[in-house]
């Protein structure tokens, strides 16, 4: 097995409280086209304020969503991870191909974290009808459209 891997970050996210962008490096700008026709994005990111010893060797953490759980990090979407790659669903707003920008409403992200890729979201390849979760997420939304009303609601910790 090959224990090492080589990543190369495709751009930079922009984050703020007014939304977010990503910004793609000139090399990778053509691989934009076409993604306009998709209304969703899946964006992978490196948790780069959590690559440290550290927290690679956290393996179990207490859930902020609900309090008094324990998980695994393989059971949660905690940054602080054995390879900290995060990995967001948001809608596309708008593209600009030729000054490599993909235009969000929000992202969990950092402002200035390193972008790895970005795959289009794809219902067939990314929703299943019959799923099941952990007990601490049975009472969350099924869709993100329902998020931001559940978690005013309900004043959930999201972490990030």
């Amino acid at each position: 097995m090959n224990d090492k891997l080589q990543l190369n970050p495709i751009g930079t996210i922009h984050a703020s409280d007014e939304g977010a962008q990503l910004e793609i490096l000139p090399a990778y700008r053509p691989a934009l086209k076409q993604l306009e026709q998709f209304s969703h994005v899946l964006i992978f990111w490196w948790a780069d304020k959590h690559d440290n010893p550290a927290d690679r060797s956290i393996m179990q953490t207490e859930l902020p969503y609900a309090p008094g759980t324990s998980a695994g990090v393989f059971a949660c979407r905690a940054e602080y991870r054995p390879n900290p790659i995060a990995v967001t669903v948001c809608p596309i707003l708008h593209i600009d191909e030729t000054n490599g920008l993909v235009i969000l409403p929000w992202i969990d992200a950092f402002d200035g974290t390193p972008l790895l890729d970005l795959k289009p979201y794809i219902p067939v390849c990314d929703r299943v009808r019959d799923v099941k979760v952990a007990p601490w997420f049975a009472e969350w939304p099924e869709c993100m459209e329902d998020a931001a009303a559940f978690f005013a609601e309900h004043a959930v910790e999201t972490g990030g």
